[in-house]
C-alpha cells in the first residue's frame, strides 16, 4: 500500500503552529484535538520544524518549568522526517523505525500533505492481518470460493 492511499482514507492536512507559540498553547492544541504532533510553520505555510509531545517532554526535562513559556522554535525538532504519498508504507515504517519517532510527515512534492503516525500504520496492519484471516476462513469453509 502507498502512503498516499493512507491519507485517502485518513484524509490530508496538517494541524500547525507558529514558531511564536508558547508549549502551553502547543500543549493545549493537543488536548483540544486529542494528537500529539504538530507541524512548525511560518505564516508563508513552509514548514520549519516539527513539535510532538517528546519534544516537550524533553524541553521540561532539561529546562524545568521555565519550559512551559518556550517558544515552539526553541524546542521544535528541525530534522523533519519526511516520506512521499508514492513511498510504500514500508519506507515510512523504515524511516520511523530509524529515526526512532512516531510521526512522518508526508509530502507531494514540496507540499506537506499529511502526517502519518505509528497509530496509522497499525491500523492499517491491524486491518489487513483481519482481511487476510477472514479470506482464510471463507476459502477453509468454501465461502466465495466456487
Amino acid at each position: 500500500m502507498l502512503v498516499g492511499e493512507i491519507m485517502k482514507n485518513k484524509g490530508v492536512g496538517v494541524i500547525a503552529v507558529t514558531p511564536d507559540q508558547t508549549m502551553v498553547e502547543v500543549l493545549k492544541l493537543f488536548r483540544d484535538n486529542n494528537i500529539g504532533f504538530v507541524v512548525v510553520s511560518r505564516s508563508s505555510g513552509k514548514h520549519v520544524g516539527t513539535l510532538s509531545e517528546r519534544d516537550c517532554c524533553n524541553a521540561v526535562a532539561e529546562y524545568g518549568a521555565e519550559a512551559t513559556m518556550m517558544r515552539a522554535a526553541d524546542i521544535m525538532n528541525r530534522n523533519v522526517a519526511t516520506c512521499s504519498v508514492r513511498d510504500v508504507l514500508p519506507v515510512a515504517m523504515g524511516i520511523m523505525t530509524q529515526r526512532r519517532t512516531r510521526h512522518v510527515l508526508v509530502m507531494d512534492g514540496n507540499d506537506v500533505v499529511g502526517v502519518v503516525s505509528i497509530g496509522d500504520v497499525v491500523k492499517h496492519r491491524l486491518d489487513e492481518a483481519q482481511r487476510t484471516e477472514q479470506d482464510l476462513q471463507d476459502y477453509i469453509c468454501g465461502n466465495r470460493y466456487h
